[in-house]
């Protein structure tokens, strides 16, 4: 049971193995198209539709039709991974095993809908994946297996998603693997501790919004946990006192300055790029993106809207 990208190379490793039988796939259904781009994209939908995999896309996985449909398929597990529904107990109670997740971070921290923006925006060294038993409690069951690694200095959340994809394939084996040894009654798993979870709800585009109050450490992990979704952004009013124009900042560094005052927050400086003020140094943005405009980096920016030093790029809260 899976929707998007971060259940593909898990599924496709339980595929691949002989030892082991896709009855079903099941998925979110697709929702209306409301543009010329066509439906939006939908992984694990074409990655079954590639493998000639049975596929139900119910509106509700907990609806009674279609539990009865999945116990029919007499499966022994469920594996479920991105999927965007919560599976109550009638729905896990239809496999001989009940159901496995694989989740984007070290449970119990980060549970919720967007484990993997969370952990970088909160400016964590470290994060990994973790395969749970799954209960009806969000993320609450015990733990089978899990894989750590460190968040690289310029990851984006959109690049650590993929990577922890990948590192959650060997847990995924391995907590199927445990469960076929289980005799059904036996605890099994480490419970997770209740006083060390932290949740990580879905982000909003609003939140995208930078301060640049904040410091450099913070704004680094903010414009790369926002990427490449709600991406982080500005709304500075540029040459001509126009409105405020939306942008996007898709990429930056923080350089440290000791120096830097407070009149400077918010504000460019005097360089050769486009370097803002925060509350500990500069941010050097290096792409961009103008509302109804492709993106673009600094210097491209900067020769259509040139800007002098101290201009005001976007309000600091």
């Amino acid at each position: 049971m899976g929707t998007g990208p971060f259940a593909v190379p898990a599924f496709d490793a339980i595929a691949s193995d002989k030892r082991h039988e896709v009855l079903m796939v099941v998925t979110r259904p697709q929702p209306p198209v409301k543009s010329r781009g066509g439906p939006p994209p939908a992984p694990v939908r074409d990655w079954a539709e590639s493998h000639g995999f049975s596929i139900m896309d119910p509106p509700s996985i907990n609806d009674d039709e279609v539990c009865r449909r999945l116990a029919e398929t007499r499966a022994d597990l469920l594996v479920v991974c991105d999927y965007g529904q919560i599976l109550k107990p009638h729905a896990l109670a239809t496999s001989r095993r009940g159901g496995i997740n694989l989740h984007g971070s070290l449970l119990p921290r980060y549970r919720g809908a967007a484990p993997v923006q969370r952990a970088l925006l909160s400016g964590e060294p470290t994060t990994g994946v973790s395969v749970i038993h799954m209960t009806p409690r969000l993320d609450g069951g015990p733990i089978l297996a899990e894989a750590e690694t460190p968040i690289g200095s310029t990851e984006t959340a959109g690049q650590l998603e993929e990577r922890l994809s990948e590192l959650g394939v060997e847990p995924t084996l391995r907590a199927v693997e445990l469960l076929e040894q289980w005799d059904g009654t036996s605890p099994i798993g480490r419970k997770q501790d209740p006083a060390a979870a932290t949740k990580a709800p879905r982000l909003s585009k609003a939140e995208g919004r930078i301060d640049w109050n904040q410091s450099g450490h913070q704004l680094s992990c903010h414009i790369r946990g926002m990427q490449p979704w709600p991406v982080a952004f500005v709304e500075a009013v540029l040459r001509g006192g126009k409105p405020p124009v939306r942008i996007a900042i898709r990429r930056a560094e923080f350089r440290p300055d000791l120096n830097v005052n407070e009149n400077s927050i918010g504000h460019t400086r005097d360089s050769d790029g486009l370097e803002i003020g925060c509350r500990d140094g500069w941010i050097a943005i290096a792409r961009l993106q103008p509302s109804g405009k492709k993106e673009m980096s600094a210097e491209e920016f900067l020769r259509g809207h040139p800007l002098p030093p101290g201009t005001p790029f976007g309000a600091a809260e």
